[in-house]
């Protein structure tokens, strides 16, 4: 079994796991190597031969507990025909959605646009580099596709008033979502992904009365889908206002803090595992800063079970080494 899962089933608080979101990408330069020579985004993702090797970087780095494939939560929005572009400095643009396109996909063609995909995590599921390791798959959560969808970008910090107005557009772009969210996931696990990890990146943005229906709802319904597979689930509703509630109703096998959140509330308040939590921004600063914030995420989690992450994705300007670091002070911690 490995360190991961038996954290997981387990509950094992002997040792923490280690592996981070974001850790395949922007801050390695051989990743920024590939980047220079393939602009754009949704093309890489779709390169079986350079994100599988994409997704292996971090691994011939480090001395990591999981890989994660190298995709986007984008891709499904993709795969539904609706154009998504990244801009340098603004982040995804997506074109107008069409409802009526998007309902008229049918299963086989959306499986195939994200074909590569699966063959992607295929191939990492074979190397040696991932033989006692986890391989983690990943979807956004059905609110945070339906911001990108609707509001066409990044939403940053609010959502225009008018957002809410179109209930039916809102709605059946839901049951759509749900769809072809779980062929998504099921064709991820079916190619070899272990565990899978539920992205909600705007869950902060919403007010207490949309929060049962627009989060707990449809997230429920894809955490009983992932562990119907028997996969264990992650999920990460960043800055949402209440993890209590969210866990007790979700019950993720993992939640995921954000680095504003309290871990010593946290730890009061649940027994499910969890991950993550430290800001990515004390990789920027010195290892002996760095040392003491980790230090105080390993005693506070010290007799729960605890996977170790950062509250957020690796910065672009994170130095390799300073990773590489923390990766060695969390594994000889103990």
């Amino acid at each position: 079994m490995t360190p991961i899962q038996e954290c997981i089933r387990n509950k094992k608080v002997g040792s923490k796991p280690i592996w981070f979101m974001r850790q395949a990408g922007r801050y390695l330069p051989e990743f920024r190597k590939i980047r220079k020579l393939n602009k754009n985004f949704i093309k890489l993702c779709l390169d079986v031969n350079l994100s599988s090797k994409i997704t292996l970087q971090p691994l011939k780095r480090f001395d990591l507990d999981a890989a994660i494939i190298f995709s986007d939560i984008l891709m499904v929005p993709y795969g539904l025909g609706q154009e998504v572009i990244f801009k340098k400095n603004f982040g995804p643009e997506l074109n107008s959605l069409n409802l009526e396109t998007i309902s008229e996909i049918k299963d086989s063609e959306f499986s195939k646009k994200l074909l590569p995909v699966y063959k992607s995590i295929k191939k990492v599921s074979k190397s040696k580099l991932v033989n006692d390791k986890d391989l983690i798959g990943f979807v956004g959560a059905p609110w945070t596709l339906l911001v990108y969808m609707i509001n066409k970008c990044s939403p940053k910090r609010n959502l225009n008033k008018k957002f809410f107005k179109d209930k039916i557009l809102i709605k059946e772009t839901f049951e759509i979502l749900d769809k072809f969210l779980k062929i998504h996931i099921k064709n991820q696990i079916k190619n070899g992904a272990t565990i899978i990890q539920i992205f909600d990146s705007w869950a902060g943005l919403l007010e207490n009365k949309y929060i049962e229906d627009y989060i707990y709802d449809r997230t429920l319904k894809l955490v009983n889908f992932i562990k119907s597979y028997k996969v264990p689930v992650i999920c990460f509703p960043r800055e949402i206002k209440n993890y209590e509630k969210y866990c007790k109703i979700i019950k993720p096998d993992v939640i995921n803090i954000d680095y504003k959140t309290n871990p010593e509330k946290i730890i009061k308040k649940t027994d499910i595992v969890v991950q993550g939590g430290l800001d990515p921004k004390f990789l920027l600063t010195d290892k002996e800063k760095l040392k003491i914030e980790a230090k105080r995420y390993l005693d506070i989690f010290k007799d729960h079970p605890y996977i170790f992450n950062l509250g957020h994705g690796v910065l672009p300007k994170t130095n390799p080494q300073m990773l590489d670091y923390l990766i060695k002070f969390v594994k000889g911690y103990y």
